[in-house]
């Protein structure tokens, strides 16, 4: 079967400061190519509409999946099936992804005939029994799979995340992909899952609160086909397992391969395993994200994050002994007033870190979905990106941004400032020698991207498609009715492990 996978544009926050490859996508492509299929993929993040237009009329795919991981994209997608079914009558439309996955049944009767199937879960246990039924019209028995005509049994979850391995080939324009300095960047996954549960989050939901290891073996063969210098590591906490992260850490070493890594990892994980951070330092770690969320107690203790200020502050500074660039991550509450922006000012100039603000924001597939208590001020989906307020703000929402832009651009400044300009230009140049422009365009990008007028404004758009209404609860739903996979004694649970904080 022609089968082209799509992944949707940009979100606001890749404008700027990263473009990651889709390796979710690239996964899913391996495992239907390893089937038989002839596959096609086309990356709008990197890659123009007219091309998928192009490939639409030139390939004729009979089947065509888009990848949701990101709810901000719903409407693109839905547009873009609706223009496939017009030019490719007969073609299979299906969606798949994380945000899809919980609100599969909404976006399908939203989709009114131009999606034929959800694909809920992992993509790669999903897509070659989805084809397989397509021909039969039975794609609504298969697991994890949502159509009108009805739904399958519970989606399955991999054995073992080693294989397939991403068909990285099939991906154009790879020299578009970065994350900050790192410019081309591939990614790579060792784990996937979280054993923790923080509130806001829906990665341990989606998981069913499993965490799985790839082979270290495994893991440095994929790194050693790696043609870029720069890796992004994707899992949600990087080396929760010491023996893991030295496992692999042993085999990179033995294959003499050596590049520059940024990962995302916790405080407390870093402070209890600083000796493999220190041991993956020597291999290239330059870049760490540190999700701290909030600078006191109270603010921890709202997320559920199961840590404290002092081991957040405690992690700041292992990580700068260790040599380790460090950004930091922080909520913004829209109940913030003008003092608490002050205060967060204050600490970002005081630190030498890189802090990122993201809006809090409710989503499916979350706790706070279901126990936020202020209504949601817009159901539009393209402002569920961490970047728009979509409950109600304590200052009037047009001051609201301007004090976020305010305080983002203060950040910005102390890192393109005088004092930091020769470094930023030394790793300009750098990059520019070998052809690679992603760099230099963040830099001067952010003045017409993070604007408080075009955030504003971005409310007053026309809405086509809507979040469905959350139920609210006063407290929070069960555990597994928030489980898009569920684990059994078998499979995937021998893999996770007893990892599970307390």
């Amino acid at each position: 079967m022609r089968l082209l996978l799509v992944h949707p544009s940009a979100l606001m926050y890749s404008e700027i400061f990263l473009r990651l490859e889709p390796l979710g996508l690239e996964r899913v492509a391996a495992a239907a190519r390893d089937a038989g299929h002839q596959v096609r993929v086309v990356d709008l993040q990197v890659l123009s509409p007219k091309l998928l237009e192009r490939e639409l009329r030139s390939f004729q795919p009979e089947a065509l999946g888009i990848s949701l991981n990101y709810l901000a994209n719903i409407p693109e997608a839905l547009e873009i099936a609706q223009s496939a079914k017009a030019a490719v009558p007969g073609c299979f439309v299906f969606f798949g992804g994380h945000s899809v996955s919980f609100i599969g049944d909404h976006v399908l009767e939203q989709a009114e005939g131009a999606v034929d199937a959800i694909a809920r879960g992992e993509g790669e246990t999903v897509v070659v029994p989805l084809l397989a039924a397509v021909p039969d019209k039975a794609a609504h028995t298969v697991p994890g799979v949502v159509t009108a005509e009805g739904r399958g049994p519970a989606p399955k979850m991999l054995e073992s995340i080693d294989a397939p391995r991403p068909a990285r080939d099939l991906m154009r324009r790879r020299n578009r992909y970065f994350i900050g300095e790192l410019d081309p960047c591939a990614s790579i996954e060792f784990t996937r899952g979280c054993p923790w549960d923080c509130s806001f989050c829906s990665a341990w939901t989606f998981y069913g609160r499993s965490y799985r290891r790839a082979a270290p073996e495994a893991a440095a063969e994929e790194m050693a086909s790696i043609r870029e210098p720069n890796v992004f590591i994707v899992d949600d906490v990087a080396f929760i397992k010491s023996d893991h992260g030295h496992g692999i850490a042993a085999e990179l070493e033995r294959r003499n391969i050596r590049k520059q890594y940024y990962l995302e990892t916790r405080a407390d994980v870093l402070l209890r395993n600083e000796e493999v951070f220190e041991r993956w330092t020597k291999l290239g770690l330059r870049y760490m994200f540190l999700g701290m969320e909030a600078l006191d107690a109270d603010g921890l203790d709202q997320f559920r994050k199961r840590i404290s200020p002092d081991e957040n502050f405690r992690a700041l500074e292992t990580a700068r002994r260790l040599g380790i660039s460090v950004a930091i991550n922080l909520i913004v509450d829209p109940a913030w007033d003008e003092e608490q922006f002050r205060l967060v000012r204050e600490f970002a100039l005081s630190v030498p870190e890189i802090v990122h603000l993201t809006v809090m924001t409710p989503y499916p597939g979350t706790e706070v979905w279901h126990t936020e208590s202020r209504q949601l001020t817009t159901r539009d989906y393209r402002l569920f990106d961490i970047q728009h307020a979509v409950v109600p703000t304590r200052l009037p929402l047009e001051q609201f941004y301007r004090e976020l832009v305010r305080t983002q651009a203060v950040i910005n400044r102390k890192h393109l400032g005088l004092s930091t300009a020769i470094g930023a230009m030394r790793i300009l140049g750098r990059n520019l020698a070998h052809g690679q422009t992603n760099f230099a365009r963040m830099l001067w990008k952010f003045g017409r991207v993070y604007n408080a007028n075009r955030q504003l404004s971005d409310h007053a758009r026309e809405v086509r498609y809507e979040l469905p209404l959350p139920e609210r609860r006063t407290a929070a739903p069960g555990r597994k009715e928030l489980f898009v996979h569920t684990i059994g004694r078998t499979g995937a649970r021998a893999q996770a492990g007893p990892t599970t904080p307390q």
